[in-house]
């Protein structure tokens, strides 16, 4: 199985190859409303009052981890089944979590505020239906022993990444906030490279996702340095990840958006005020999992799903603008985002 990486944000890739690949495929899709997708188990269950459940799937952004659990707990405690769902968790092809949904091959998936924002640029339909995280919990880490403790002391240093130009934006970013220089920053591609190997190897430091490779660097007695983007910027607190599916289904079968986005929320919830017993749920639904990271990561993030929002999943408007603003302020973006087309909390329960 393919292990999550040092803060491996995938829509830097699958962004694009989605907007490559739905250029020609045409944006449009079939929401769904196809022959239902194939079950789990291959058998038909029956739901309330013996009504046939309906077959979904959702597709992962990546290998399973904890930003998943609430999938999971939705599926694996029957609470898809109360919605009258029957839901097949699978993991995304060569093309992409976003391109899947976007063109109807899936219903749902696990996206990215970022990858939609850029999605919704190239005219391609992903909508946004629930924040799995509040606040964004990404950063840039590195050994704690190279003393990179804020931005300015990037330069001179090392960066690993991916190759995509909003991660120098973002280091830009930050570096200004304090007069520093971009310019002084060699920035490296290092694929699929693990973190705790690339920072002993040839580089400095790189953007990581705390609640997994933060925590396993927790577990490995390994201390690191973490400059969180949302200490120096507001703009930079967006939803990473989320639930998505796209337009053609919102329009033609709202009920299912609702069934699956209910039962997902709860499965959050189930999460929130139970995180032992949901990472018990995750690692016996994926047993190649390090089952004491899935158990210490769970405990750090179930605080972070809902956070200081109202409910679980809520999205703010100002949340989705000051993200589209900052990337269209930094040239990511030829235009600027229509950001009330790109979310919607219509779906969540009351």
């Amino acid at each position: 199985m393919k292990r999550l990486k040092a803060g491996q944000a995938s829509w830097r890739i699958a962004a694009a190859m989605l907007v490559m690949a739905l250029a020609l495929a045409g944006c449009g899709g079939n929401g769904g409303n196809n022959a239902p997708a194939a079950s789990g188990n291959g058998q038909e269950q029956e739901g309330g009052a013996g009504k046939p459940l309906e077959k979904v799937q959702v597709v992962l952004d990546w290998t399973p981890n904890t930003n998943h659990t609430g999938l999971y707990v939705a599926r694996d405690k029957g609470f898809f089944e109360e919605q009258g769902l029957d839901v097949e968790i699978i993991q995304p092809g060569q093309s992409g979590a976003d391109q899947m949904v976007a063109s109807g091959e899936v219903q749902f998936g696990v996206s990215y505020q970022e990858s939609i924002t850029m999605a919704r640029i190239a005219g391609v339909p992903l909508v946004s239906i629930a924040a799995v995280i509040q606040h964004n919990t990404s950063g840039f880490a590195s050994p704690l022993a190279k003393g990179i403790d804020a931005p300015e002391k990037f330069e001179g240093k090392s960066y690993g990444g991916w190759g995509a130009p909003v991660e120098e934006a973002v280091i830009a970013s930050l570096m200004q906030e304090r007069g520093a220089d971009v310019g002084k920053v060699n920035i490296v591609s290092i694929g699929d490279s693990d973190f705790f190997t690339a920072v002993k190897r040839d580089i400095d430091f790189a953007w990581i996702y705390y609640a997994w490779t933060g925590v396993e660097a927790e577990l490995r007695g390994e201390k690191i340095n973490m400059v969180y983007l949302t200490d120096y910027s507001d703009k930079l607190d967006y939803y990473t990840p989320v639930l998505a599916t796209n337009e053609t289904l919102i329009k033609d079968k709202p009920e299912l958006v609702k069934a699956f986005t209910a039962a997902a929320a709860k499965g959050y919830q189930y999460a929130i005020d139970h995180p032992e017993d949901a990472a018990e749920v995750l690692i016996k639904a994926e047993p190649d999992l390090n089952a004491e990271l899935v158990r210490a990561s769970q405990k750090w993030l179930s605080p972070k799903y809902q956070d200081d929002a109202p409910r679980w999943g809520e999205q703010k408007l100002s949340v989705w603008e000051n993200y589209a603003d900052w990337m269209f302020e930094h040239k990511l973006l030829e235009k600027e985002l229509e950001a009330e087309k790109a979310f919607t909390n219509e779906f969540l329960p009351e």
